[in-house]
């Protein structure tokens, strides 16, 4: 979708085991809100493929030290859709997949929105719509003022773009020239009360962060390829935040729920989660 967005070295094997990883993460996040009687499905399915395009070859991570000094920082600013990261952060290694199914229970890392004192990969506890970004901000400043050689890497939804914090975080990463930092927004267009143009719109998005002084991309955010062009593009920018607007599906892998506002948090019945992973051709827990 973007000019920029030209075939890079990502060859078709590449991008057959992310879409691969991107559905098994998909079925996990079935079994987890099937286990849990709840939870952010909608939201949680429209991020998957940036989540696995990070975690799965982009960002330099080692599961193994999860506090590694050197490792890239990831912020999923919109946290309600936790249960889309603890699955990917297990696909990458980071837990065993078995915890999961603990999603929302007592004593589980596997908290409702992430946890960084829990939850091994969770870079940043969020919840609170808007805060995310500015923390991902101050990581970035932060590493730039230890001449650092690791990035930050922040995920934000389009309803929480309406949080006037998001903009202050964008008006201060373009001041400090913080091209450490890639922001993707996950822009599935809906929120929970619906569609994000009818509640408070957002538009134009790609001006307004280009008026705030981030070099900005657009791309379709289930697109692996295209995904992966993005960020490698984002790394070659030199005195700018980068800024990808990725067009996704809200419930994206079930076709009951996708583009429909109101699974932003409704709970699926056993038997839709035991269609959903039929549909993503999962087996059933």
């Amino acid at each position: 979708m973007d000019s920029r967005t030209t075939s890079h070295d990502h060859d078709s094997d590449l991008c057959a085991r992310m879409e691969e990883a991107a559905r098994r993460v998909r079925c996990q996040v079935f079994r987890m809100l099937d286990a849990s009687r709840g939870g952010h499905l909608g939201g949680a399915l429209s991020v998957i493929e940036m989540l696995c395009a990070l975690y799965m070859h982009h960002m330099r991570i080692d599961p193994s030290r999860s506090k590694w000094k050197e490792r890239d920082r990831f912020v999923l600013s919109k946290g309600h859709a936790s249960a889309a990261l603890y699955a990917t952060l297990a696909e990458a290694g980071y837990f065993p997949t078995d915890e999961l199914l603990h999603l929302r229970q007592i004593g589980s890392r596997m908290l409702g929105h992430p946890d960084m004192r829990k939850t091994p990969g969770v870079d940043m506890s969020t919840g609170s719509l808007g805060i995310g970004i500015s923390a991902a901000a101050g990581m970035a400043i932060g590493g730039k003022l230890r001449n650092a050689s690791w990035r930050v890497y922040a995920i934000i939804g389009d309803g929480e773009s309406q949080s006037g914090a998001v903009w202050e975080a964008a008006m201060s990463a373009a001041h400090f020239e913080l091209d450490n930092l890639t922001v993707m927004l996950d822009y599935n267009k809906l929120q929970i009360d619906g569609r994000v143009s009818k509640v408070m719109n957002i538009e134009p998005v790609r001006a307004k962060w280009e008026a705030f002084g981030w070099d900005v991309q657009e791309i379709d955010g289930h697109r692996v390829h295209e995904i992966l062009d993005a960020l490698d593009d984002a790394t070659l920018v030199r005195g700018k935040p980068q800024f990808v607007i990725a067009h996704t599906i809200k419930g994206k892998g079930y076709s009951r729920i996708e583009n429909a506002a109101a699974h932003h948090g409704m709970r699926l019945t056993h038997d839709q989660c035991v269609e959903a992973l039929e549909e993503l051709h999962g087996e059933e827990r």
